[in-house]
């Protein structure tokens, strides 16, 4: 008898505490809140310290005529990386070369756009039998009465 006593009020206790949880205010709020996914903050590339002292010029000019042929001058770290100021000049030089005998010879660049050949012309018969196993499902807009 103290047995079944017990098994009944182990299995009336969880019951017990699901009904007040329901009627608690505490957790209906909690099963109404909506949590955001994760999100990462992600640090600047440049790592360019902020000077203070430095000064920012507020007027920006527009780009003009100059700014097509303007090359910043390299660092001394990339000049190292490049293999000194005669390499630098020796490739310089190599290159130039090489884009006046590509103008000289008139030789096609080497990316060249892309040209769209015409849609084939089909004959009447053809036709036909296109339209004959067109299927509308996947995007072909054929009319059934031709």
């Amino acid at each position: 008898m103290a047995t079944t006593t017990l098994l009944t009020g182990l299995l009336a206790v969880p019951a017990l505490h699901a009904q007040q949880e329901q009627t608690d205010p505490a957790h209906s709020a909690n099963a109404d809140v909506t949590t955001l996914g994760e999100v990462r903050a992600l640090k600047p590339e440049d790592d360019v310290p902020v000077d203070l002292y430095r000064f920012t010029s507020p007027v920006q000019p527009e780009p003009n005529a100059f700014n097509r042929s303007w090359r910043e001058p390299p660092s001394l770290q990339e000049v190292g990386m490049r293999g000194g100021y005669v390499m630098m000049g020796i490739n310089y030089a190599i290159a130039k070369t090489a884009q006046g005998l590509h103008t000289v010879t008139r030789a096609p660049d080497p990316i060249q756009p892309a040209i769209a050949r015409p849609p084939p012309a089909l004959d009447a018969s053809q036709q036909r039998r296109a339209l004959q196993f067109c299927d509308p499902q996947q995007g072909c807009a054929a009319q059934a009465g031709d």
